[in-house]
């Protein structure tokens, strides 16, 4: 039985399904309708879904295709991308989504945190941490894609968004995006050991062993996965796919 989740985190753009690297360069994969139907067949737990360019274009949610998500969904999921607002987080949530993810909200406007957490509760509020580093080595959050860096100190922020009612965190290293060698669990570790709530994982997995050193190491409580669930083989064919329950199993998460 796994007491670790593992969670496919799929990147929205222009309603079609990519993926980056370094939170550059997306590459199409195909569509997202089609990801979700191989994913209710391989019964993936849940799924993170987010839209990499709402926020930077000040764009709001694409209401009509998160709907089309959650009429062919067999499992829960988590939506991030352009959510401002309290009605926005009420529209998604009237779609059937389970979470909202707030990145660049979560930092422009931190109160937003507090009022979704007292409105519909803490658990269903998810706040994503990008973090990369500096041209001299420090690791600081970023906002807009990964574009912007705020200055601000990982650990630090998401102790105060804690405060704020985040029931989750999604960390993510920008460095290791789609790199596929494994997560930052220097980062990882830092965040888990100064917060009481749980945190998944993001950017670098290329390895089912690299969910346990996340879980295991860094502390995690939940592992998220783009290139590993869409890319097959060494030339990187795409493919959705999920690692057979068995062999999740066996890595004793």
């Amino acid at each position: 039985m796994l007491t670790k989740r593992v969670i496919p985190c799929l990147l929205l753009l222009d309603r079609g399904l990519v993926k980056t690297i370094r939170f550059k360069n997306p590459t199409y994969i195909g569509d997202p309708i089609n990801a979700v139907k191989i994913f209710n067949e391989k019964e993936v737990d849940e799924l993170i879904f987010l839209d990499i360019s709402a926020s930077k274009e000040n764009r709001k949610p694409d209401l009509k295709m998160i709907a089309e998500i959650a009429n062919e969904a067999f499992m829960p999921f988590c939506y991030g991308g352009g959510v401002d607002n309290i009605d926005t987080i009420k529209d998604l949530f009237r779609l059937g989504v389970e979470k909202v993810s707030l990145n660049t909200q979560a930092v422009l406007q931190p109160d937003l945190v507090k009022q979704a957490a007292d409105i519909f509760g803490s658990q269903s509020v998810v706040v994503s941490i990008d973090v990369r580093k500096t041209l001299f080595g420090k690791k600081t959050v970023h906002i807009l894609g990964g574009r912007k860096n705020t200055g601000l100190e990982p650990v630090a922020f998401a102790q105060q968004i804690e405060k704020a009612g985040a029931g989750e965190l999604m960390v993510t290293s920008v460095d290791n995006d789609g790199a596929m060698h494994g997560y930052d669990i220097e980062l990882l570790k830092s965040i888990t050991g100064a917060v009481n709530i749980p945190v998944i994982a993001g950017g670098g997995a290329g390895v089912l062993d690299d969910f346990k050193k996340a879980t295991t190491e860094g502390g995690a409580s939940a592992a998220a996965a783009g290139s590993m669930f869409v890319y097959y083989g060494r030339q990187k064919g795409i493919l959705i796919n999920y690692p057979e329950r068995k062999k999740l199993e066996g890595l004793n998460l």
